[in-house]
């Protein structure tokens, strides 16, 4: 463990250069090459700072954008070199390290003892208190985690089912089809959507969930199936997340994200425009049958 520790000082180091002199993206390798030469000739996990180095650098502005929203009073440019670039660190191992290798309070605690390491009297402060609200925005997992004798993997037929409602908004404003959409803090527009109740029919789930999360009133006008992943759960484990989604219409009136985890953003965009935007893969089939759909009509 302390030779990752090492590791992500050697990374450290690395985005503190590339940053400081503006260097392209193409150059980290070499920088990261040069840096393990001269500080740790003998370390063995080349590999994973290679990764590392070359994860965040692909996912700087997603990071950005992420450090942006959650520390506002504070612009990216005005962060110190040495802060903002543990933050880039700390987030991504926060967001999309493994989380059996790397769990979220190790990515924090890591950021924050490198930021006590390189930078100011109050780096460690402000590290900790940027990377502590991602992680309550996006449900603090692996809070109620305990040390573990065995690793146990639960089948995919004998997790648990969680059911969640959700559509594709549309509305028409004159000769234009425009799709609400929300942003999540990973860097998506994706789906409005949310747990349905108990014993709730799915589509008045789905009425209520669209108009208690962008302020839509919606009727709904076609099926367009299910959607399942799975997900990690604080206290029941791994589940899997069954979502019923529709097409459903609502006026073209300004919608309102209210406040939830997780999300960050929510618009209308032109049909036209929806190519250009960034989804999750498994999204992508809900919205083009929607938008074949659309076009159609």
């Amino acid at each position: 463990m302390a030779n990752r520790h090492l590791a992500r000082s050697i990374v450290l180091q690395t985005l503190y250069e590339w940053d400081f002199r503006k260097f392209s993206a193409e150059l980290g390798p070499e920088l990261l090459k040069r840096n393990i030469e001269e500080f740790a000739s003998g370390l063995t996990d080349a590999d994973f700072l290679n990764d590392l180095l070359s994860n965040i650098l692909s996912k700087k502005e997603d990071l950005d954008r992420i450090i942006e929203k959650a520390a506002p009073e504070w612009p990216l440019d005005k962060i110190s070199t040495i802060d903002r670039n543990v933050l880039r660190l700390g987030l991504f191992e926060l967001l999309f390290a493994n989380k059996e290798e790397v769990p979220a309070k190790v990515a924090i605690n890591e950021a924050i003892e490198l930021a006590k390491t390189f930078g100011g009297d109050n780096s460690g402060k402000f590290v900790n208190g940027v990377l502590g609200s991602i992680y309550k925005e996006i449900g603090e997992p692996g809070k109620e985690a305990t040390p573990r004798k065995r690793k146990m993997e639960v089948p995919f037929e004998n997790m648990p089912i969680q059911n969640l409602v959700g559509a594709v908004v549309y509305a028409k404003q004159g000769a234009d089809v425009y799709l609400g959409l929300v942003h999540d803090i990973f860097g998506h527009w994706t789906l409005s959507k949310g747990k349905l109740l108990p014993e709730e029919d799915v589509k008045i789930g789905a009425v209520r969930k669209i108009k208690e999360e962008i302020n839509a009133d919606i009727e709904l006008k076609e099926e367009l199936g299910k959607n399942e992943y799975v997900a990690s759960d604080p206290e029941l484990g791994k589940i899997r997340k069954q979502v019923h989604y529709f097409l459903a219409e609502s006026k073209y009136l300004p919608l309102k994200l209210e406040k939830t985890g997780g999300l960050d953003d929510v618009r209308w965009f032109k049909l036209g425009d929806i190519l250009e935007l960034n989804f999750y893969e498994d999204i992508l089939p809900i919205v083009t049958k929607a938008i074949n759909l659309l076009l159609k009509k």
